[in-house]
């Protein structure tokens, strides 16, 4: 027997973060201690408020099925939201909730994505971006993020590559892998740029919009008018309420798209779980106080997993403004960056993701997140400075 699958399932990736956490749990399993710097998930308990909300909302009933754009008193918590923080007007009607960010891409890039176009994406960058590319037939474009630039993106370099073909273009800041973030300056070029090429969609990846350090502060791409008719907004709740396994996010669609993504709602996952969207509002017009301990947490981290990896042998990092995540320069420590994340899992029980996984750019990276105890990156980086000290290059 013979089944005969769509190409474009030869074409799929995936995220490789996942991966090295199956082999971490794995060598765990085999009795390995291992510190695991790999997965983008704070260590965090979701705040006690947003659980009990859940929980209230299963004895009250709410146990059906929901709008497939999300509960109205969600949405609406969105809207003001996104008012409170940015004073951007958001419609409730062009709130969409979603269970995860990944959903918001997969629909963003199935509705652009096709032979003959072209997508344009951050890399080093979120390996999904590039994935979901591939999966529709469209040419994956890669946009550098370079260490020189702080890892943010260059206006300059970004509207360089858009062409006759270019449908989408994908931007990330706070990012994911590099802890990049790119200042208003170079967000006002981009969208002044843009004017020049009315037909080209933006989906602006925000999901670390609450995650930035010393003194800097996010841009929200909802503040330029201008490109409102044709901006996707990405955000949820995983990483500022540590509520990853929660699987719920939002995206803010211009009208004439929205009812495209209702409609993949509908064909896709119907709607989100009812108890995860009370939580999600709970979330949002409760108190924000472990938001703030836990950031004030990652800033302790983020300082002393930098201090540490720049003072390992041959390795640099650049101080990460935003996100939990350093993205150190290990080229001169003579390692390529996949064969060195593989080697401190097995031989110094230390996961780690190497650069190539986010791209063709990632070459002489590896990706640390700080979403682990301080103990614990403190023992894995004197685990890596033994490993780096005593192993010659494989």
């Amino acid at each position: 027997m013979t089944l005969h699958v769509a190409p474009a399932f030869a074409r799929i990736g995936e995220e490789n973060a996942f991966a090295v956490l199956a082999r971490a749990t794995e060598l765990q399993r085999q009795g390995k201690d291992i510190i695991n710097l790999g997965i983008g998930q704070p260590d965090f308990a979701t705040p006690e408020h947003i659980v009990e909300a859940a929980v209230k909302a299963l004895r009250d009933g709410h146990h059906g099925y929901t709008p497939a754009n999300g509960i109205l008193p969600l949405r609406e918590a969105v809207a003001a939201d996104l008012h409170k923080r940015f004073s951007v007007e958001v419609s409730p009607e062009n709130v969409m909730i979603v269970p995860g960010g990944k959903v918001t891409m997969f629909m963003a890039i199935l509705m652009f994505g096709e032979p003959g176009a072209e997508i344009l994406y951050p890399d080093p960058g979120f390996p999904i971006y590039r994935s979901m590319i591939e999966y529709t037939g469209a040419t994956p474009i890669p946009v550098p993020v370079r260490e020189e630039n702080g890892f943010a993106f260059s206006a300059e370099e970004t509207l360089s590559l858009i062409t006759p073909r270019t449908r989408l273009l994908i931007v990330n800041s706070p990012a994911n892998p590099t802890g990049g973030v790119t200042p208003k300056s170079e967000v006002d070029k981009l969208v002044a740029g843009l004017a020049k090429f009315p037909d080209v969609a933006i989906m602006s990846d925000e999901i670390y919009d609450q995650m930035v350090y010393d003194g800097e502060s996010h841009v929200c791409l909802l503040s330029y008018p201008e490109i409102r008719d044709r901006l996707i907004l990405l955000n949820g709740w995983s990483k500022t309420y540590a509520m990853t396994g929660w699987r719920l996010g939002y995206s803010v669609w211009p009208k004439p798209l929205y009812d495209n993504a209702r409609k993949l709602a509908i064909n896709s996952h119907s709607c989100v779980n009812a108890p995860a969207q009370w939580a999600g509002l709970a979330a949002l017009t409760g108190p924000q106080d472990a938001v703030h301990a836990m950031m004030a947490e990652f800033d302790r981290r983020r300082k002393a997993v930098v201090k540490g990896l720049n003072g390992l042998p041959g390795v640099s990092c650049a101080v990460p403004k935003g996100a939990f995540y350093a993205f150190p320069n290990v080229s001169r420590t003579g390692w390529k960056a996949k064969k060195l994340a593989s080697a401190l899992l097995e031989d110094a029980g230390v996961a780690t993701i190497g650069g190539p996984d986010f791209g063709v750019h990632g070459e002489g990276y590896i990706r640390l997140s700080y979403a682990n105890s301080l103990e614990n990156i403190e023992k894995a980086l004197e685990r890596m400075r033994a490993f780096l000290e005593s192993r010659q290059v494989a």
